[in-house]
């Protein structure tokens, strides 16, 4: 199974809901497809990965590139995880600069103080 997912608008933010596996086959169609939606806008932006069943290294470079190009949009990238994504982003100890969220609602609180 490949990556699937819908996307939202709302609340000043664009909310992606994916499920499958963030891998090297499903990156470079994931890292085009939400490059231009940063671009397009609201600049700030929640992954919802709780549905995730794999995310290996090219996805976990595709998250960060995403993060870096949101901040440059002046926007943020939040993500909400699960344990299995939770894990494999505390392995490469990146769980601080990803903006890791247990919830789509703490995803949005943090967005409205920023």
């Amino acid at each position: 199974m490949s990556l699937r997912g819908t996307r939202e608008v709302r609340d000043n933010c664009q909310l992606f809901r994916l499920t499958g596996l963030l891998d090297a086959f499903s990156e470079p169609t994931f890292r085009k497809i939400l490059s231009g939606k940063i671009e397009e806008g609201p600049k700030h932006i929640i992954l919802d990965l709780s549905q995730i069943d794999f995310v290996d290294s090219s996805g976990l470079g595709a998250l960060v590139q995403l993060a870096k190009q949101a901040q440059n949009a002046e926007g943020t990238l939040q993500i909400v995880t699960n344990a299995r994504v939770t894990q494999t982003v505390k392995l490469v100890r990146l769980e601080k600069f990803l903006a890791l969220q247990s919830t789509v609602d703490a995803a949005l609180e943090n967005i409205k103080s920023s």
